[in-house]
């Protein structure tokens, strides 16, 4: 059974700065696709960016991209999302995620980790 390890999160102001990371236990073609997605009460889970192990830039959504950066470490196992100039609706449960598939949608995604919560506030 493949675990997904997640660590960082915490409160900041607007404006500011995060990093959480997720680590995965094992990477194989059944974790090819690894990335986050994000969840507030009552909503949705929602897409934040993914990548592909096996090759390809992370894919990130319109509200994240250009304050948010998916890398990875290889050898670790392990991908890193930097988050800058934070925005109050950012706030929300961060889930590391793993499946054989690159996709948005969260169904397709077989391994999650357990949540972190982020909040940006003043």
């Amino acid at each position: 059974q493949v675990q997904l390890v997640e660590s960082g999160g915490g409160s900041v102001q607007p404006g500011g700065s995060l990093r959480v990371s997720c680590a995965a236990s094992e990477r194989t073609e059944r974790t090819d696709a690894m990335g986050w997605f994000r969840q507030t009460l009552g909503k949705e889970r929602e897409f934040v960016t993914a990548l592909r192990w096996t090759g390809g830039s992370p894919t990130y959504a319109d509200s994240v991209k250009g304050r948010f950066t998916l890398s990875r470490d290889n050898a670790k196992n392990t991908v890193y999302l930097q988050m800058n100039s934070l925005k109050p609706e950012d706030t929300a449960v961060y889930y590391c995620a793993a499946g054989g598939t690159w996709s948005t949608v969260p169904a397709h995604y077989d391994y999650w980790g357990q949540g972190t919560q982020v909040t940006v506030s003043s």
